[in-house]
């Protein structure tokens, strides 16, 4: 692990070339990290200090269920009441800078790596505290209950305390760090971390019903998305609708690494008067 990429922010000079990497199609989106400038920037009510890029958000036809921002909080900024929508559960990954992050009254430090999840209905407020900016990514979700089953309990984690688990028959060249067992009903979505060694491949056309996003902390890959083979690097974003084929091959000399979202564990949802 050597460190976690986050937007640099300001604006390209008039002399820049275009990245020609953009684009936005019927069953994905890739944002390349050069489309993140200040101008596309945005702030939130009930936050001080802060901005961030709103880089994911439910969109009828395309990806439903999630939205995911890039945020930038500011010494001494933050919010008491982040976010009004109470039915929304919340996943935290800090990348850099120094916050604390308080739960149902409990605070906790957080710094690079550290990880929260936030169940819907409970308080929670964050605070930057250190010298610079806290930078993390923040994704929320509409919390979908099932019949006995109670939602998640809040927790607190950092990235280094949790071992990567390999697929196997990969010589540990593909593992996923996995911040919630799979088969936890209670859980409607994971966001893990998914790491390639170089020369690391999904070997296949995975094509399935969990929607992603798939932000890029660290290194290169050739990422496939439906048709196009596109060349990915550490600070792009990808957002895949449901049943987008994707596969991958690592480029190497470190580590590829993404923050990795998908829904998962109910049933689809079904639509219309039929049965009722």
């Amino acid at each position: 692990m050597t460190g976690y990429y986050f937007p640099p922010g300001g604006l390209p000079s008039q002399t820049t070339l275009m990245t020609a990497r953009a684009v936005f199609t019927p069953a994905y989106a890739f944002i390349p990290r050069g489309c993140f400038s200040d101008i596309v920037t945005s702030v939130l009510p009930g936050w001080s200090r802060t901005r961030l890029w709103l880089i994911a958000r439910p969109m009828s036809g395309f990806s439903e269920t999630f939205s995911q921002y890039v945020m930038e909080v500011g010494p001494g900024g933050g919010s008491d009441a982040p976010d009004p929508d109470t039915g929304a559960e919340h996943w935290l990954f800090f990348t850099d800078g120094l916050a604390t992050v308080t739960i149902a009254g409990v605070g906790y430090e957080m710094e690079a790596g550290s990880y929260a999840y936030i169940p819907p209905a409970t308080a929670w407020t964050l605070l930057a505290e250190g010298g610079g900016p806290a930078r993390f990514h923040w994704l929320r979700k509409r919390y979908e209950p099932a019949p006995g089953i109670r939602p998640p309990d809040h927790f607190v984690i950092s990235e280094r305390d949790v071992p990567v688990r390999f697929m196997p028959d990969t010589d540990n060249r593909w593992g996923t760090t996995r911040f919630a067992e799979p088969d936890d009903l209670a859980h409607d979505a994971h966001v893990n971390i998914v790491t390639f060694q170089p020369g690391g491949r999904i070997p296949f056309e995975e094509t399935h019903v969990m929607e992603h996003g798939l932000y890029v902390l660290e290194g290169r890959a050739a990422y496939k998305l439906n048709q196009d083979w596109v060349e990915v690097e550490a600070g792009d974003f990808m957002w895949l609708r449901a049943f987008c084929p994707q596969a991958c091959i690592a480029a190497g000399p470190g580590p590829f690494r993404y923050l990795l979202y998908k829904d998962v564990n109910r049933h689809a949802a079904l639509r219309g008067t039929f049965g009722r």
